[in-house]
């Protein structure tokens, strides 16, 4: 009797056995995702009950494609980065929202170069795919201009920034804190950024579909750790920043430079990112349309998904007062 109630309770998402292993979430450098470092520091996932292995990932692309090929349950990555595998049959579900990109992805050109136009021709570098390569994009075609109108190299979001402090690309396509190491040498600039595309830019927390159907109790208590690690760092700070700054390679101060070019979402701002449809830059439904078209168009992706099973909301919403 007891193992039918108990069955019960586990297919209602009540209950979790006693043998489930953690939950594995990769995450890489991104302001937006240190915040789960200090979750993890403080035992803030254990304070809630859910048993979590936080797995960092050097290179963004590989936290992406180890998600996609199940050796993790959940990644923090990009809305552009999760619709492009979806468009090529991955079942993924977003079920948070950490922050939106306000600055911290840039493209970093030499100091000759005035303008996007002024890239034609030139030699600029982004991981392939992803979400710089997503932003370079956005701001040829602004102008006029395509990838076909540079000498592109796809290269590791790292390793470009290193490519252009030495010299061997024209510009870049890099993220936070990787945009300290490219403009180290003080020969490059930012070009643009993704404050000029607001919402363009979304950064969640994505799991496979069946993680999200067979533990539905956990990842609750994972979406509520991430609000209550947003409350902790607002209440200790300086702690805080010492252990998101030693995670990112970066001083205090460095990683104080990043936090307008990153806003990181609360509670009532996740709610209003998975609300139904409408033209806010910052909602999902609207905002995936959007990079699916222009994910086709550009090549980046051979079809465009039916975006509208991406987002999973119930887990932001139980959590409302």
């Amino acid at each position: 009797m007891r193992r039918i109630v108990v069955a019960a309770l586990l297919w209602m998402g009540l209950a979790t056995p006693a043998f489930a292993a953690p939950l594995k979430i990769g995450y890489s450098a991104w302001p937006g995702w240190f915040p789960w470092k200090v979750a993890e520091a403080k035992g803030l996932f254990k304070k809630n009950g859910v048993e979590v292995q936080m797995v960092w990932f050097e290179g963004y692309a590989d936290s992406i494609t180890a998600l996609v090929a199940g050796k993790l349950d959940a990644n923090c990555q990009t809305l552009n980065d999760t619709i492009a595998p979806a468009a090529a049959g991955a079942k993924l579900k977003v079920v948070l929202t950490n922050d939106n990109s306000a600055g911290n992805d840039q493209i970093i050109v030499k100091k000759e170069i005035a303008s996007i136009k002024d890239l034609k021709g030139k030699k600029l570098g982004a991981e392939l795919g992803t979400v710089d390569h997503y932003l370079l994009l956005l701001g040829l075609q602004k102008e006029g201009l395509t990838q076909k109108d540079i000498q592109f190299t796809p290269i590791e979001t790292g390793a470009a920034a290193a490519a252009f402090a030495a010299g061997r690309l024209d510009g870049v396509g890099v993220f936070a804190p990787f945009t300290t190491k490219a403009l180290s040498t003080g020969k490059g600039k930012v070009l643009f950024s993704s404050k000029e595309f607001p919402g363009a830019i979304s950064d969640h927390l994505v799991l496979r579909e069946e993680v999200v159907k067979a533990r539905p109790g956990e990842i609750e208590k994972i979406v509520k750790t991430w609000f209550d690690t947003l409350d902790y760092i607002k209440k200790n700070p300086e702690e805080s920043l010492q252990i998101m700054a030693k995670q990112a390679g970066t001083s205090v101060a460095e990683y104080k430079s990043y936090d307008s070019g990153t806003r990181i979402f609360n509670l009532e701002q996740n709610l209003v990112t998975f609300a139904p449809e409408t033209k806010d830059p910052i909602n999902l439904r609207y905002q995936s349309k959007i990079i699916a078209d222009f994910l086709v168009k550009s090549g980046l992706a051979k079809t465009k998904p039916d975006t509208a099973v991406l987002f999973e909301d119930k887990f932001v919403r139980a959590l409302k007062p």
